[in-house]
């Protein structure tokens, strides 16, 4: 979650993104039983996921670095769902999934998102907590389900195999079920993250219970399973 100042991919700084609550959906693979518990969404990002599932009664606690300075976030999301928009229009071969029809449909759905998310982050703010992986502020399984988006794996030009170990390490810790991560592969490659086997191996060795699994979600290529930690 820290934004480190190292940017080697294409997409430059780490990008503040806004996914809606139906790619969460095809992302996680969730169902209504899957949020009936408390749930964390970290990092957030300016998801407008937990504002729709506020909306349809579950409980969902975001948390992310950037909510630290809500208004210079406020500020930025536009800009940078319009900056993400356009690293995808730029390789219609990585990111020619179904989810979307086109990037015109890409930037119009993100930007629904964006003001989804905006309106909930003013109207209940205790919902958008600040923290950093790998040290959040949460107790002990204080979350039936943890969902991590775009964060491990993705950045994998400037998260080692020991940062992406931690920051997992402190996702289970905060999980009193199950944890999922999407997708496994980098950002721009449609190849598995390079060091998942051997972080798998590393988990083995703690006793935590771990498997891939496939989701629906079809955007990036090659981002079609998440990995899901059990308690």
């Amino acid at each position: 979650m820290p934004r480190k100042e190292v940017q080697r991919s294409g997409i430059g700084r780490m990008l503040i993104s806004s996914r809606s609550f139906d790619e969460y959906v095809a992302m996680f693979d969730l169902r209504d039983e899957d949020l009936a518990s408390s749930v964390l969404d970290c990092p957030a990002g300016a998801s407008s996921f937990t504002a729709t599932a506020r909306a349809r009664g579950f409980a969902v606690t975001a948390c992310d670095i950037a909510y630290a300075d809500v208004p210079d976030l406020l500020d930025v999301v536009r800009d940078e769902t319009i900056r993400g928009n356009a690293y995808i229009a730029r390789q219609p071969d990585r990111y020619a999934g179904g989810f979307f029809r086109d990037a015109e449909h890409h930037l119009e759905h993100r930007l629904d998102s964006v003001d989804r998310f905006a309106a909930d982050l003013l109207a209940h703010p205790e919902s958008y907590v600040h923290g950093a992986l790998p040290r959040l502020p949460f107790r002990d399984r204080d979350f039936g389900l943890v969902l991590s988006s775009h964060l491990l794996f993705t950045y994998a030009d400037r998260l080692d195999l020991d940062d992406h170990d931690r920051y997992l390490t402190e996702l289970i810790r905060v999980s009193s079920q199950e944890v999922r991560v999407f997708p496994l592969v980098p950002t721009g490659d449609g190849r598995r993250y390079t060091g998942l086997d051997t972080l798998r191996r590393r988990l083995d060795d703690r006793g935590i219970r771990h498997e891939l699994r496939p989701v629906t979600y079809d955007f990036q290529g090659g981002g079609t399973e998440m990995l899901v930690c059990m308690r």
